[in-house]
């Protein structure tokens, strides 16, 4: 189900995001192709295959990123329903971007729609224990750590075994922290 913003472009100060297309499929091939972008993720390139069968289940789910002065791509950001009122949030950046706030950035444009359009009670993100990078983008973005947890993988990666990590935001929380910008 769509969160309902499939045609929306969204806006931040260095970032533009617009709802992802299958026609995106090539860039996001090039992204995923990058093995230290998939280092935490799958440990290995996607296959073209793999990447359009996510793209077209993600639709109305993901937004591709392109830098606002430039134009050029950065990577992709999304925001699934979990139930209950709740969203995930994650996000998947080209190497050369890394390193400029752009995630923690794009990150907290995503907070904000889910909360102030789409009525969210709460909003987590997961991620490796051991990515310490993605933790501190849910950190400055507000986010708390709220468990450690561990999965059965039949290939883990290197760091498994310290598990996996959510990290969330309530609606109370955010408006609290944002206050002062409205």
């Amino acid at each position: 189900m769509p969160c309902g913003s499939e045609r929306r472009v969204i806006e931040s100060e260095r970032l533009v995001l617009r709802p992802i297309e299958l026609g995106d499929v090539d860039v996001l091939v090039r992204l995923d192709s990058d093995p230290e972008v998939m280092r935490y993720l799958t440990g290995r390139p996607s296959t073209r295959e793999e990447v359009e069968a996510v793209v077209a289940e993600h639709l109305g789910h993901r937004w591709i990123a392109s830098d606002r002065a430039s134009g050029d791509f950065v990577g992709w950001f999304g925001l699934v329903p979990i139930g209950d009122s709740s969203f995930s949030v994650g996000y998947r950046l080209r190497r050369e971007q890394w390193g400029r706030g752009l995630a923690t950035e794009g990150t907290r444009l995503l907070i904000a729609t889910a909360f102030d359009v789409h009525g969210a009670r709460r909003v987590t993100a997961e991620t490796m224990a051991v990515n310490t990078r993605s933790r501190s983008v849910m950190e400055r973005c507000g986010m708390r750590y709220t468990r450690t947890f561990h999965m059965d993988w039949d290939d883990p990666l290197p760091g498994t075994e310290e598990g996996e990590v959510e990290y969330e935001i309530t609606r109370e929380e955010w408006q609290a922290a944002h206050s002062g910008d409205r």
